[in-house]
């Protein structure tokens, strides 16, 4: 059998795209929130929850990022040799911001997470992405995705500074929609 020779199964493996990290942290959520809906437990419904705060935005930043560099140049993102069909890329890339979204809406009490600590809480994440990915850099000698080795460490700052803002954004947006499917008053809970 011949097998496809790919930079994704250097060190971490596949931990250093931030596409994986979202679905694995949107799995967790949705484990959590299965087995609390079949054994009833609030500890569980909490910690479903408690992912879902950070599961729900990432994934919705990784829809904005992709779909934004893909519209540019797909290569930003993935090199064209391994370039997947339509179907998985959505799947990969935009149905579980959809799920994750839907979730919030519909299945789960309001966030409390305020603005500062949303944007403190992306930043952080978006930061120790940064450093994650330079780490797996000095282990592997190439990056993940290819607009890291495009640009220089200011424009890295930059990029990550603009993802954590984001993040948070869509935090709010998130939380601002939920108000508006659910009422106002389910906010303060």
């Amino acid at each position: 059998m011949q097998r496809l020779k790919s930079p994704a199964l250097g060190f971490s493996s596949l931990v250093h795209y931030l596409t994986i990290i979202g679905l694995l942290l949107a799995t967790i959520s949705f484990i959590f929130g299965s087995l609390a809906d079949i054994t009833s437990s609030q500890r569980l419904f909490r910690l479903k929850n408690a992912f879902s705060v950070v599961a729900t935005p990432l994934e919705v930043l990784v829809s904005i990022l992709y779909g934004g560099l893909c519209s540019v140049d797909k290569e930003l993102v993935i090199p064209k040799e391994f370039q997947m069909g339509f179907l998985p890329d959505l799947g990969f890339h935009a149905v579980p911001a959809v799920v994750l979204t839907i979730d919030f809406l519909f299945l789960s009490p309001p966030w409390t997470i305020s603005s500062r600590q949303a944007l403190i809480m992306s930043t952080t994440f978006a930061f120790a992405y940064w450093f994650w990915v330079e780490q797996c850099y000095r282990h592997n000698g190439w990056y993940p995705y290819p607009i890291f080795a495009a640009l220089t460490t200011p424009w890295r700052i930059l990029l990550f500074s603009f993802s954590g803002a984001l993040m948070a954004g869509s935090t709010e947006a998130l939380k601002l929609l939920y108000r508006k499917f659910n009422g106002s008053d389910s906010a303060k809970m």
